[in-house]
């Protein structure tokens, strides 16, 4: 879906919320292959066994490429993705548990140096089934205003 919006139609505390989406075993083994992290906290089910965690961990940045596609779900031709700052990952995700994201616009500033356009920050927060913070971060857009300043 194509959605236009300028910077002046963003609204501080403006939230969206996706549906959960259970992380598997083959999400696991794909990011392995993709990414070539086949460190034995993601890997090898007996190894965890023997540790505090007692199983296999998600991968950080598996966790945060689902949660960037659960929450891509519109086009705005006025704005483009910035990046992404704050990235911590908070506590482990096992396979079946269930994510969801929330994403709430969290700050408007100008652009320093361009009138036509602002900085809009969404804060990006993933959490499991029982509602545990998983892993949190800043996403930044940069929005082309109806009105240059």
């Amino acid at each position: 879906m194509i959605v236009e919006a300028f910077f002046e139609d963003y609204r501080i505390d403006y939230t969206r919320q996706t549906f959960g989406r259970t992380i598997t075993e083959a999400d696991i083994v794909m990011h392995a292959g993709q990414t070539g992290d086949f460190f034995p906290h993601h890997m090898d089910k007996e190894w965890c066994a023997t540790q505090d965690f007692g199983q296999r961990i998600a991968h950080g940045t598996l966790i945060f490429s689902v949660a960037v596609g659960m929450t891509a779900s519109t086009i705005n031709p006025r704005a483009l993705s910035y990046g992404y700052d704050k990235l911590r990952f908070i506590r482990p995700v096992h396979i079946g548990d269930t994510i969801k994201v929330s994403a709430k616009i969290s700050e408007k500033r100008d652009h320093p140096k361009r009138g036509s356009h602002g900085f809009v920050h969404e804060t990006v927060e993933v959490t499991n089934q029982n509602d545990d913070s998983v892993l949190v971060c800043q996403h930044l857009y940069l929005v082309e205003r109806r009105t240059p300043i």
